[in-house]
């Protein structure tokens, strides 16, 4: 079969499309035919290397974290799933490797696709609502009666966290562009901030909780809205020790990540509040709740119209990083 594969890590790297063994599932797997895989920064991250301290792949390493796709063949201890089931998943981070014509993986990563979603915009769906659940109930422990601030959150990510923030009883705030405003307020955010005309730091104060999406030019400002005792969650600006003790990382490890992390933790405690760093793992038991949520909501995440191949897979990286793309951008199998 044919999957694209990282060769070397690089700062202006390029996957190789290589003809590589089927996998075959094992007891506790499924195998899957890719229908749509989607390009992340995450993929970006990887594939330079800034990520090897986090998960350092053994190359060459075929590349792609997530994916919708068919179950074709299923092993012998799982019980949950049948041939011919259209699934979506984000893959386990040890175990990555969507850009490929099939896929065997572990069927606790792997939920049924969503009634309101197909394959395209099932793509979209798995890595951004899996970041939104992890963040709100696992790190923040987010509860009702909260208010919750997103700035740059009329993207994707905003897509899936506010309906699910709104589900928890929290109250939303979200900054963007004007164009988003509309369909941002439809899906229940209870304010939206027009960045162009408005700065959030000048308008809001006391805020429980900031998930922050644009990175580390906007850190003073997210601090500053933030209430005494309240949290900051980062899916930009980088580990800090905090992240490194909860995923159990050996000492050295722990080291780096606290001397990484310093400037943000010291500018939190100066502010009261506490920073944490989210990096998203595979949950299919996550994902089935996830769906529950997208077909009451009806949410249909943002697909980009351009299509690309395995084959123009370094184009679609180039894509997502130059070329404005309006919503997921997609690798289609035919």
């Amino acid at each position: 079969m044919k999957a694209a594969q990282l060769t070397r890590y690089a700062k202006d790297y390029k996957l190789e499309l290589r003809n590589v063994d089927m996998p075959r599932p094992n007891h506790s797997q499924v195998l899957v035919k890719v229908k749509e895989a989607a390009v992340n920064p995450l993929d970006s991250l990887i594939g330079t290397g800034s990520l090897r301290l986090i998960q350092n792949f053994k190359l060459p390493q075929t590349m792609g974290n997530e994916l919708t796709g068919e179950i074709v063949e299923v092993g012998k201890d799982v019980k949950n799933f049948s041939v011919n089931d259209k699934v979506y998943m984000r893959l386990p981070i040890s175990d990555i490797g969507a850009f490929a014509e099939y896929v065997a993986v572990d069927a606790d990563a792997v939920a049924l696709l969503p009634s309101t979603l197909d394959f395209k915009t099932g793509a979209a769906a798995a890595l951004t609502g899996l970041t939104a659940y992890q963040a709100l109930h696992e790190i923040l422990k987010a509860h009702s009666g909260q208010t919750l601030f997103i700035p740059g959150g009329s993207g994707s990510f905003g897509q899936m966290a506010i309906p699910l923030a709104k589900q928890m009883g929290l109250s939303v705030i979200v900054s963007g562009g004007s164009e988003a405003r509309k369909r941002t307020l439809n899906i229940g955010a209870n304010r939206y901030l027009d960045y162009k005309t408005e700065n959030y730091w000048e308008q809001l104060s006391d805020v429980d909780l900031v998930i922050d999406t644009l990175g580390q030019a906007e850190l003073t400002h997210e601090l500053s809205i933030l209430k005494r005792g309240g949290q900051l969650l980062s899916l930009r600006m980088g580990p800090n020790g905090s992240f490194a003790e909860a995923q159990q990382m050996p000492f050295w490890k722990k080291f780096l990540f606290k001397v990484n992390g310093q400037k943000m933790d010291h500018l939190a405690k100066k502010y009261g509040v506490t920073y944490h760093f989210i990096f998203v793992r595979s949950d299919g038991r996550q994902l089935q709740q996830l769906s529950a949520l997208i077909d009451q909501n009806i949410i249909v995440p943002a697909v980009d119209s351009t299509t690309f191949t395995l084959e123009q897979v370094n184009e679609a990286q180039a894509y997502l990083q130059n070329g404005h793309p309006k919503g997921k951008v997609l690798i289609h199998f035919n």
